[in-house]
């Protein structure tokens, strides 16, 4: 995840922590007032990706984060990370010796669309696609999110 991106998710998350947005368009005004210009479409990517949920209270209605902060974990081992390679049907993460455990804590955080489940090793990680075919999918995304190269 280029460091543009990572900032970005940075200022969505603060900003959810910082008051009650009900509405996305809420949201985009206050990212252009922190100086991001941004899509609706990048919005809604970005919400995804930390886990933002639009709920109802009493009070009312607004986003929120998901519990484990899961950018924050991503960008915490984002550096421990070497590589993400897929053959269609399994994900490999090659990351530091010793640091898989803590990277794959990162990738279930995350709760990604299509991740069944992650298996880790001293510095390999296997992560099995929800679907017999969304390796390549799911190597882009995990690539993106833990700021790696991927590999076909």
């Amino acid at each position: 995840m280029s460091g543009r991106v990572s900032g970005r998710r940075r200022e969505v998350a603060r900003i959810l922590r910082a008051g009650r947005v009900a509405t996305q368009e809420e949201l985009l005004a206050a990212l252009a007032r922190a100086g991001w210009k941004v899509t609706q479409a990048t919005l809604s990517r970005d919400l995804a990706h930390l886990g933002a949920r639009r709920v109802s209270r009493p009070e009312g209605a607004f986003y929120e984060l998901g519990d484990g902060a899961p950018d924050d974990a991503a960008a915490a081992v984002s550096g421990l990370v070497a590589s993400v390679a897929t053959n269609g049907a399994l994900v490999v993460v090659r990351t530091a010796p010793g640091s898989a455990p803590a990277v794959a804590r990162a990738i279930d955080l995350a709760r990604l669309p299509g991740v069944l489940g992650t298996l880790a090793g001293d510095d390999t990680i296997f992560v099995a696609p929800a679907r017999e075919r969304g390796g390549r999918t799911l190597a882009g995304r995990l690539a993106s999110l833990l700021g790696a190269p991927a590999r076909p």
